[in-house]
């Protein structure tokens, strides 16, 4: 289904020789954009400080730059020369949800941009970059979360067991905008500019968590009357900690901005995103336990490597800012504890998943030949 591949040694080299290395790129390459950058986001958000620390973080954002700008390149070859694969995606019952990831991988590194670019590129740069970014994976964030539903219910055949973490793909984006729109409100101009950046990524905010709350249900039904299915899957299970994180962050740097905006809400809002957060992230601990438990049982049942692995890195990425932010507005020091826990966890799964997906790429071009299962 997702990018489970063969075990035969392919080089890459053999595959670019043969005009194929852009044949199978799927939207769901751009989950490992999302999974780098957010460690840059992460790293700078931290609510404790180490050596090294922003230097680490901007070398994340450079590899997530780096590496959103080779897929981008990849997609738009795989779009002129290989069109009938590409719009086969369209119909895919599982791919198609992927098309979230593309709008996810702009704002991640737009957001990078901002944070701890700025080192490199200089302040105007940065934020022009973390603007446009914005902008584009705005729209594309909200495209995919009207179309992709429609597709759903009108064009794709699905079972009754067919729900998983994948779902929330596309309904996320405007989630993660909410989150990194935060970051703009301030270079607004004060009046209607900033109060409509604002309040349009509270609305966001709550486009994402209804679809969201309604998604999550069907995925514990589905674990409940199905089972856990295909280990290949299992990974997709980490997804439903992105909302869960994303939300939390949203919630808090939307509250913390909101003084400079509207000081009539000012308090009610930074007081409630503690108030959703501190439940919320109680929830994802629970969510967290599950998802590893099964995660285990599936690696003694041999777990296959594949590109749904980059699920074991943004989403956990996002509970790593949610944490953050908590630790910031509260002072407590068990989300501070939290927040450093999560982050050693996300270092270790992005080089565990990086270093396989560099493998599969460069040694045994595993990764650029079409999946057994497809």
């Amino acid at each position: 289904m997702l990018q489970t591949r063969p075990r035969t040694r392919f080089p890459a080299h053999q595959v670019a020789s043969a005009s194929q290395a852009v044949a199978f790129i799927t939207p769901n390459w751009f989950a490992s954009v999302m999974g780098t950058g957010v460690v840059a986001v992460a790293s700078v958000m931290l609510p404790v400080h180490f050596p090294g620390q922003r230097v680490l973080a901007l070398g994340f954002w450079a590899l997530a730059t780096a590496i959103l700008l080779v897929v981008t390149a990849a997609t738009g070859a795989h779009w002129v020369r290989h069109r009938a694969v590409a719009r086969s995606h369209h119909r895919h019952p599982v791919m198609t949800h992927f098309y979230g990831a593309p709008a996810m991988a702009f704002l991640t590194v737009g957001a990078g941009a901002q944070l701890v670019g700025v080192d490199i590129i200089g302040q105007r740069a940065s934020l022009a970059v973390n603007a446009v970014f914005w902008t584009v994976g705005t729209v594309l964030g909200l495209s995919t979360a009207v179309a992709v539903p429609v597709l759903l219910f009108t064009r794709i055949e699905v079972d009754d067991d067919a729900a998983f973490g994948g779902w929330l793909m596309p309904v996320v984006p405007p989630m993660v905008s909410a989150a990194t729109g935060a970051l703009l409100v301030p270079h607004l101009p004060s009046g209607q500019w900033q109060m409509t950046l604002l309040w349009g990524c509270y609305a966001m905010f709550g486009l994402s968590l209804i679809a969201s709350l309604v998604i999550i249900p069907l995925i514990w039904g589905r674990l409940a009357h199905r089972g856990v299915g295909a280990a290949v899957m299992v990974p997709t299970l980490w997804i439903v900690l992105g909302p869960l994180g994303q939300s939390i962050t949203a919630a808090n740097q939307l509250g913390g901005v909101a003084g400079a905006v509207d000081p009539a809400y000012a308090r009610a809002l930074a007081v409630g995103g503690v108030l959703y957060g501190v439940p919320v992230a109680g929830f994802a601990l629970l969510w967290a336990s599950i998802a590893a438990t099964l995660t285990v049982g599936a690696a003694r049942r041999r777990l296959p490597f594949g590109l749904t692995w980059w699920s074991f890195t943004f989403p956990v990425g996002t509970c790593v800012t949610g944490l953050s932010a908590l630790a910031t507005h509260t002072g407590a020091l068990a989300f501070t504890g939290a927040a450093v826990v999560a982050y050693l966890g996300l270092l270790a799964a992005w080089g565990i998943v990086a270093g396989r997906t560099a493998h599969g790429v460069v040694v045994t071009g595993s990764l650029l030949v079409p999946s057994a299962s497809r």
